[in-house]
């Protein structure tokens, strides 16, 4: 049965993060502070750099990841085919929005074997929410999300405060960690946990390790605000403040990697909220991701076609590559040692 309060909130959030004005974090992800120290003389051909990398086994053309993105039932299947086309065609990573509503309604939204058949070469990304484990949602439930989409990979996303300002969201989180333990002991894929917008701090990330949790995506503060969309879709003045309190709440992407990089050096990192560009994406990389992911900066482009979604990411390559080149960096293990700059402005006394 379809639960169509649920599909409209999915389809009120599509709207208002497409209107950057309405969604946007309060605060920067923080990037800003830092520069390349730029080589004039980087003795390198451009073509020649490989941004080539792997997860889950499967070899990426550049270490990027179509970030989980979420829509109505309807519009949402043909946005989930142009990624989907997208990522094979470029040889990136690709995360599915929620699957709760597939979950609930039996494989809608295109979230289907079809996906795995539009991109066959690439890591796919199941996902649902860590509140559902501490409200009726299991292994059986993680098991069909993977296999509704033959993903390589479940991640499970972490949204308490979207949750807190939304009416009728989830409020009960105790025990998530434990179900979250339980999962990754006999879940036949690897969990990745992200945060959607407000970033993990290093702590957290050190207890989702221990956990057995297999990847981290920080998904700081910077770029969409939950908190800031919940305040648009608010039903009265007195939840609209509630919310709207909360927009420049979190760690910025840029402190979220740093913590969650020297609390789990060995942890394989993805580093997403507000990556606007690929010199962004360059800075994500130095300060120690293994991938920079983006959602809202590709969702115009995936709800008009295949094509728009391919250019967009082409910039954004294109973009990486040249950070690359004027850092002397042949490749991404180069890119992590690349001189980075704290590009802070010094405050006169």
């Amino acid at each position: 049965m379809v639960d169509w309060e649920l599909a409209s909130r999915k389809n009120d959030h599509l709207d208002i993060v497409l209107d950057p004005h309405k969604a946007r974090s309060a605060v920067t992800t923080g990037f800003d502070a830092y520069r390349f120290t730029h080589c004039a003389l980087p003795e390198l051909n451009l073509d020649e750099i490989d941004l080539g990398t792997r997860l889950f086994d499967r070899p990426l053309a550049a270490p990027l990841l179509i970030s989980s993105m979420t829509g109505g039932p309807e519009r949402a299947a043909l946005i989930n085919r142009h990624l989907a086309e997208a990522a094979q065609t470029l040889g990136i990573a690709l995360a599915v929005g929620s699957q709760r509503i597939a979950l609930q309604q039996g494989g809608d939204q295109g979230l289907t074997g079809e996906l795995r058949r539009l991109a066959p070469d690439v890591p796919l990304l199941a996902n649902f929410g860590a509140a559902q484990l501490v409200a009726g949602y299991g292994l059986d439930e993680a098991r069909r999300a993977v296999e509704m989409i033959e993903a390589d990979a479940l991640i499970v996303h972490l949204n308490p405060l979207q949750e807190a300002v939304q009416a009728g969201g989830d409020r009960t989180w105790h025990g998530i960690l434990s179900a979250l333990e339980n999962l990754v002991t006999h879940l036949a894929v690897p969990v990745v946990v992200k945060e959607v917008g407000a970033g993990l701090s290093g702590r957290v990330a050190r207890q989702l390790l221990e956990a057995g949790v297999a990847v981290l995506d920080v998904a700081g503060a910077g770029g969409t605000s939950w908190a800031a969309v919940e305040a648009e879709r608010a039903r009265d003045e007195q939840q609209r403040a509630i919310a709207r309190a909360f927009a420049d709440w979190g760690i910025p992407t840029a402190e979220s990697l740093r913590q969650v990089r020297a609390a789990c050096p060995q942890a394989t990192v993805i580093a997403s909220g507000g990556i606007r560009d690929g010199i962004d994406a360059a800075k994500a990389i130095r300060l120690g991701a293994d991938l920079a992911g983006q959602a809202a900066a590709a969702l115009p482009g995936a709800t008009e076609s295949t094509e728009a979604v391919i250019a967009h990411f082409q910039v954004v390559i294109e973009q990486l590559r040249i950070a690359c080149f004027c850092t002397g960096s042949a490749d991404l293990a180069s890119l992590r040692q690349a001189e980075l700059l704290d590009a802070t402005p010094l405050r006169c006394p």
